[in-house]
Parts: structure tokens; sequence; C-alpha cells
């Protein structure tokens, strides 16, 4: 378990290692920057799963499956709100459907946790779930959206059987007005932060969150990110917004 200064969860777990890019919401993935830090650490978990790329660490698609980190839940007394995968995506193609019952298995054995995934791949979520996988109360599914072209997630991710299911509009690098979030329970919005992050328009957090009011799905404001994300801070509309999804939703 790593503790995290992620805004919306309490701790990391990390079964999986390494990804590829898939749209534009990855290009500065905070990640592909971390497993090339680790891997410079020695960490061998990380070892070639970002390569350099125009001076930067892009991901080669290479996974690293942690057998040995698949029981560390077993051994957290005090409940928390886990991210599942920060540094890749359970979903990835080339992550085996057994290797997610064997994360599934784990999830349900420890209900005193709750579980966060993220996937910029509902669409495989979806049609794994579906293949007897029970739903648990205490593991909440995800996709990641960035802008209007990806907006398809919305609809492959009410195709997710679960308790509850949420969005990150992370980064938020364009309109995503044209979405619904019916079928929703939860919105996590924040701009992107780092040496080279895309600006974020008011305007776009405005629509996702009147998109919020009409679906009732609870606004959780994270960041407004740039350079200097705790400059910038997470105020929106004079206020913070922590809102997080009822469980009986």
């Amino acid at each position: 378990m790593a503790e995290t200064s992620i805004e919306w969860t309490d701790a990391t777990w990390n079964p999986v290692a390494g990804c590829a890019i898939m749209s534009a919401g990855c290009t500065n993935c905070y990640a592909m920057r971390m497993a090339a830090r680790l891997e410079a650490m020695g960490v061998e978990k990380y070892r070639g799963l970002t390569r350099k790329s125009g001076g930067r660490p892009k991901w080669t698609g290479a996974l690293f499956l942690d057998e040995t980190a698949l029981q560390m839940p077993m051994t957290w007394s005090r409940p928390r709100n886990v991210f599942v995968n920060s540094m890749s995506d359970l979903f990835h193609p080339d992550v085996p459907a057994n290797f997610i019952r064997k994360v599934w298995a784990v999830m349900a054995q420890t209900p005193r946790h709750t579980y966060q995934i993220l996937t910029k791949r509902p669409d495989r979520m979806a049609a794994i779930l579906r293949d007897g996988f029970e739903v648990l109360s205490n593991v909440w599914l995800g996709a990641s959206v960035e802008d209007g072209r990806v907006i398809h997630r919305l609809d492959e991710l009410r195709e997710v059987p679960a308790a509850i299911r949420f969005v990150s509009f992370e980064p938020l690098i364009g309109s995503v007005a044209t979405g619904k979030l019916d079928g929703i329970h939860w919105a996590i919005v924040g701009g992107e932060s780092g040496p080279h992050a895309r600006p974020m328009n008011p305007a776009w957090i405005d629509e996702i969150f009147d998109l919020c009011t009409d679906a009732d799905t609870a606004f959780f404001f994270k960041q407004w990110g740039g350079y200097n994300k705790k400059k910038t801070g997470r105020s929106y509309r004079g206020r913070t917004w922590d809102n997080m999804p009822s469980v009986a939703a």
C-alpha cells in the first residue's frame, strides 16, 4: 500500500504496473513519469515499462502482473478508500481475465475497504464483468473521460454492472457538454497538472456541474491544475466540492 495525496482516496494498491497510451488524456500521464523515476531508483517492478521519447518517458506497453501485491489489502486493518492500479489500468487488454478474478477475490474478502477502479477501457470492463463476476458493494467502477472525443466511454460505463459507477473528468482538456450522467453516481473534475499541463476552461467545469445537477450525480472538484497545482488550488464557485456518492445509490 502507498498512502497518497490524491484528494478522493486514501491509498493506492498496484497489483499491475505499466500501461499504454490510448487517447489525448494520456499525453502527460503522471504515472509514466513516476514509473520512470521508480525504475531509475532500481525498483524491479517498473523495469522496462517506459522509454524516453522526445526527452520524456512514455509507456512501452509492457505490463508487470505483481502476484506478491495481491494479498496486501488483507494486512490493512483500518478501513480505507483504495485506488486500484494508479500505475496501470486493470482492464488493459493484456491483463488476463483470470488475474482480474484474483483481484476481485481479494476485494470480496476485504469488505472493510472501498475499492475505486478507474479505466480508459470501460467497454472491456463491461464485457469481462458480465461474465460471472459478482457485483461487490465495496467496489466502485469508473472511466476516464478527458474531452468530447471519448464521450462514448460514458455509454460504455453505463453497461458496467456495479454498485457505484463514477467518471473522472481529469485531465479535463475539452468540453464534455454532449455527455449524460444518468446512471453514473459520482463525477470527479480536475485540470491537468505538471510541467506540460494543458489549460482547463472554467466553462467546461460549469457544463459538468450542470450535468451533475440534472442527473443527481455527486460532484467532486479535485483541482484547477497547472504547473503549480497547490497555488491554483481547489476552490470552485467560492468553495471546495468534496461530494461523494451514496453507497445506496
